[in-house]
């Protein structure tokens, strides 16, 4: 499935907010994903010989007497954290094998990351496949509250996307409407990125089309609308968003499109809009979008720093 991202122009910084494991390197990638959570007290070179070197020359035994399962580093990574964090990918699943149904697979590290957080993160979806079969939960969250399948519809994977959807579906009700801590569902993570083969896939599981994000009550059409993405709009329109739902400040998505520049977009809500709801509500200033940006903080310049992906720096 090719993932279709929808137009959008001037599109305003709604990115949900998290943090991941500092290991030393800085992840080299085309989003320049970031990640805080490192070994500070390990060069990188000496993390992957613990990983890799160490845990190979165990004997079957020894990995059966589960002394790896022990280490922590001083930012509470386990041993299965840097196999996944450096892509030593062959100890990473040894690990996963010996671990089935023990939790273990669900320690999280300072920044409250599990192994499937970061299998997400640097996108090994082998390794995602590999832990939910072996009993990894999908819905912790990290310390921004995001699960993995926010991250996932965040960076647009889809080979992890459709993993966390299919792999645990006892679980999928509940994880799409858990907000993160910027009160984003999943599907407000994949209409701010515009990404709308994901949007269309979460609807199809089962995603709230009229959720309200907890910042201030704006639906995936509200955002839609806020960032210019015609496309979008047109989609969840056709998959039954309420055109007439209101904001905290009492705004419908129609009330979003005054002063701004996608004249085909104000036309199209302007037609399915009641009159009675077209005109702004006495409170203007309530929905403002600096006081949105304030609220909901980019993630972009500063979550997943220092991991090292596919052997670049």
């Amino acid at each position: 499935m090719e993932l279709y991202r929808g137009s959008s122009t001037n599109q305003m910084d709604y990115n949900d907010d998290g943090r991941g494991p500092k290991s030393g390197k800085m992840l080299a990638s085309n989003d320049e994903r970031l990640d805080n959570s490192g070994l500070d007290s390990l060069k990188e070179e000496e993390c992957t010989d613990v990983v890799v070197s160490d845990f190979g020359r165990m004997s079957m035994a020894e990995r059966q007497d589960e002394p790896w399962r022990k280490v922590l580093t001083e930012d509470g990574d386990t041993y299965l954290h840097l196999a996944i964090i450096h892509e030593a990918k062959e100890a990473a699943l040894k690990m996963i094998h010996l671990s089935c149904g023990d939790p273990f697979l669900n320690i999280q590290n300072n920044q409250r990351q599990t192994a499937l957080h970061l299998a997400v993160i640097t996108e090994q979806p082998l390794l995602v496949e590999q832990l939910l079969k072996a009993g990894c939960d999908a819905s912790l969250v990290d310390d921004c509250g995001n699960t993995a399948l926010h991250i996932s519809c965040r960076k647009g994977s889809l080979a992890c996307f459709g993993l966390l959807t299919q792999g645990c579906p006892q679980q999928l009700p509940a994880i799409l409407q858990t907000p993160n801590y910027n009160g984003q569902k999943c599907i407000h993570v994949v209409a701010i990125q515009g990404y709308l083969s994901l949007l269309e896939s979460l609807i199809q599981f089962g995603a709230h089309i009229n959720a309200q994000e907890q910042c201030n009550g704006r639906t995936a059409l509200h955002l839609a609308v806020d960032l210019q993405n015609f496309e979008l709009v047109k989609l969840l329109i056709t998959k039954g968003a309420d055109v007439h739902s209101f904001t905290y400040g009492g705004h419908t998505p129609y009330h979003l499109t005054y002063g701004r520049a996608n004249t085909d977009i104000q036309k199209v809500l302007y037609e399915l809009t009641a009159p009675h709801l077209r005109e702004l509500p006495d409170s203007e200033s309530e929905d403002n979008d600096e006081d949105y940006e304030d609220q909901c903080i980019s993630d972009d310049e500063d979550i997943y720093d220092d991991i090292k992906m596919m052997g670049q720096v």
